[in-house]
């Protein structure tokens, strides 16, 4: 897929699990390359658009090590139960080098999780994993 069809889906992902949550579940969600080591934003959804880019290296906090793990493939993701404020909640491998960080600028997961309704937001992202492994987000930089 290219890129305004991933930010499409991300979108359509995002206000599907807010639905079934009953409130925003991720304020704030990237597209980032990480080719080449140097780290581009190519898509962005949120209110820190100005420091997102130059807080990305702190804010992997605890999903920093499995971010730059390579045994996540495409379509693979991970959650982070204690990153609050601006440190990121999940990662999808979206693309060769390319991710989807997802965040709550508000909660943890684990006060997300707390919910039941968690259990069925949780159903779009999956979706949203099968939609790019069968389809990899592609972009020549």
């Amino acid at each position: 897929m290219n890129l305004d069809e991933a930010i499409k889906q991300v979108g359509d992902c995002a206000a599907r699990m807010n639905e079934l949550y009953g409130k925003v579940v991720f304020d704030e969600w990237a597209i980032v390359s990480l080719a080449q080591h140097k780290a581009r934003v190519l898509a962005y959804g949120g209110d820190r658009n100005d420091v997102f880019l130059q807080n990305f290296a702190s804010d992997l906090g605890p999903l920093r090590n499995e971010l730059l793990n390579d045994k996540y493939g495409i379509g693979d993701f991970e959650f982070a139960r204690n990153g609050a404020g601006t440190k990121f909640e999940a990662f999808m491998v979206v693309g060769e080098g390319i991710y989807l960080v997802c965040n709550n600028t508000g909660s943890s997961m684990s006060e997300i999780a707390k919910d039941t309704r968690w259990l069925q937001a949780q159903v779009p992202f999956a979706e949203l994993s099968d939609k790019v492994r069968s389809r990899p987000l592609a972009v020549s930089l």
